[in-house]
């Protein structure tokens, strides 16, 4: 995404002590896209970037929209080899990374890659203890900022940016580049940006924001951007941190957040007298995504900041296609909202029959969305084919929708567990499990078995302090969901493993059962 700025009074982009004006920052940007240009950089093309939340992100990532060029943010939590194959994967050009990211996958990144280095700031390296020579670009290498200073600058252009190929989290597999069309023109450029504008409440002036996330994921990518683009003001942190977060509420007079359910669980994790040192009456609107999030969690946040907190339901694929008012999810605390205009919802049965509403009639959310452009898999059209029908696309997703179009989860197509001949989807498991006291989270998965083809094991995280026996779970479910859906096997683990959005990585899960690593597991 390139910037459409806008007059701005003090600062716009902040990260620890520095801050930037709107003039500093499109100097830079114009820099580095003149940098990118003299390396041969053009429409279609790819940057990767292995970076963190800093700057260095912001820059490098408008610049390559500038040019027309798409900018692919890394997870920098992957391996070397995970690294490789987007790169590859992606067929980019060139690489913007921090000198720390960059050293361990160097010697096995393609030969004929562009590479620009970045020193990560202080605030970064204090949040991940990296050290002075980990940090420090090496003497043969090229320093993004060095270079950018001296490169001849480009001003903005009129053209619409293409975006991002972004690479979904792969808790089914390997990670899939998601690539959208540019839009056709830069009336449905802003057609499409006026309505994300409104589903995140970024058309309550001022902004004064934090990028609580990391922006290799898209909606946080996204929401950065946007933010910036109107000249909101945005506070990048480095990693979340509860006490942090608060004090940069109280602080800044923070307005706005992005968030996913588990930084509202660590929130709620601190001393009650903690929390109440902090004013929080500057937010005004906080949205969340992602990943479901516990009713008793969200109505436990709603009382402590008030009816500012909304919801969305999307996907890389398609975008925002929903939003939940406050007021509406307490009347419906299962839903995550409506459709967003331009956004039309399908329910498909398994033999591909439209449902209509009504609680009782389950199916495969579809959805199309048509204020986006179109997109694709990169480099495998046939997966992209694979999840359409009729126009509409599908990320998994199974729900309902209610007669007064609120759309349900009940959880994904792949997490489905047949026992017994019977379809059981985890997502119902979980909701009931949230409810049973001294639950913190929870997922459920199925295994191989003899005799049922597949049963149930729930890995059960304890709130801290909690003693849960096994019992505890069989009777809190216990005419709460049919008796064949009681999990088979109950375990109790200190922590479950998640991605960045709060997801729990159920693949992870799995595989360590299936490799005998749980604790408690029958073997």
């Amino acid at each position: 995404m390139d910037f459409e700025m806008r007059s701005s009074k003090g600062p716009l982009l902040g990260l620890g002590n520095r801050q930037w004006d709107a003039q500093r920052l499109e100097s830079a940007i114009a820099r580095a896209t003149g940098l990118f240009a003299k390396a041969g950089i053009g429409r279609e093309d790819r940057v990767a970037l292995l970076l963190r939340n800093d700057f260095t992100f912001i820059v490098a990532a408008s610049a390559a929209g500038r040019l027309g060029a798409y900018a692919v943010p890394i997870n920098w939590h992957f391996a070397p080899p995970e690294v490789r194959y987007v790169i590859e994967d992606c067929g980019a050009k060139l690489l913007v990374a921090h000198a720390d990211l960059y050293r361990p996958a160097a010697a096995i990144l393609p030969e004929n890659l562009v590479t620009f280095l970045a020193e990560p700031p202080d605030p970064v390296r204090a949040a991940y203890g990296i050290g002075t020579e980990e940090a420090a670009v090496p003497a043969d290498k090229q320093d993004f900022w060095v270079e950018s200073a001296q490169a001849e600058p480009i001003p903005e252009r009129d053209i619409p940016p293409p975006g991002s190929i972004i690479y979904t989290s792969g808790t089914t597999g390997r990670p899939k580049g998601v690539r959208r069309f540019p839009p056709a023109s830069m009336e449905e450029y802003l057609r499409a940006t006026m309505t994300l504008i409104h589903a995140w409440g970024l058309d309550q002036q001022p902004i004064r924001a934090v990028m609580t996330g990391p922006m290799y994921h898209s909606a946080p990518f996204a929401y950065a951007m946007t933010i910036l683009r109107l000249a909101g003001q945005l506070h990048l942190m480095p990693r979340f941190d509860p006490v942090g977060l608060l004090d940069l509420i109280a602080r800044e007079r923070i307005t706005h957040l992005h968030m996913v359910p588990t930084m509202f669980v660590r929130l709620l994790k601190l001393p009650h007298e903690v929390r109440q040192r902090y004013d929080v009456f500057s937010l005004r609107f906080v949205v969340h995504g992602a990943a479901p999030c516990p009713p008793h969690v969200k109505e436990a946040m709603l009382d402590w900041w008030g009816d500012v907190i909304y919801e969305y339901y999307g996907s890389t694929e398609v975008g925002i296609l929903t939003r939940m008012d406050p007021g509406d999810w307490r009347a419906r605390p299962l839903s995550v909202g409506k459709p967003l205009p331009g956004v039309e919802l399908r329910i498909y049965d398994e033999e591909g029959h439209i449902l209509p509403p009504g609680r009782g009639n389950l199916g495969e959310i579809y959805a199309r969305n048509t204020l986006i452009a179109d997109f694709t898999y990169h480099g495998d059209e046939a997966k992209r084919r694979g999840i359409e029908r009729d126009g509409f696309v599908t990320n998994g997703d199974m729900g309902w929708i209610d007669e007064e179009g609120f759309l349900f989860l009940e959880g994904r197509s792949h997490d489905m567990v047949i026992s017994g001949g019977v379809n059981i989807y985890p997502a119902e498991i979980e909701a009931a499990l949230h409810d049973i006291p001294g639950v913190l989270d929870c997922g459920v998965f199925g295994v191989p078995d003899p005799e049922f083809g597949e049963r149930l094991v729930a890995a059960i995280q304890p709130e801290p302090g909690a003693t849960l026996t096994t019992e505890d779970i069989r009777s809190g479910l216990k005419g709460r969901i049919a008796d064949y859906k009681i999990p088979r096997e109950i375990l109790f683990l200190p922590d479950l493993p998640r991605e960045d959005t709060g997801k729990i990585f159920k693949r992870k899960l799995k595989e360590a059962y299936l490799a005998g690593r749980l604790p408690g597991q029958n073997r």
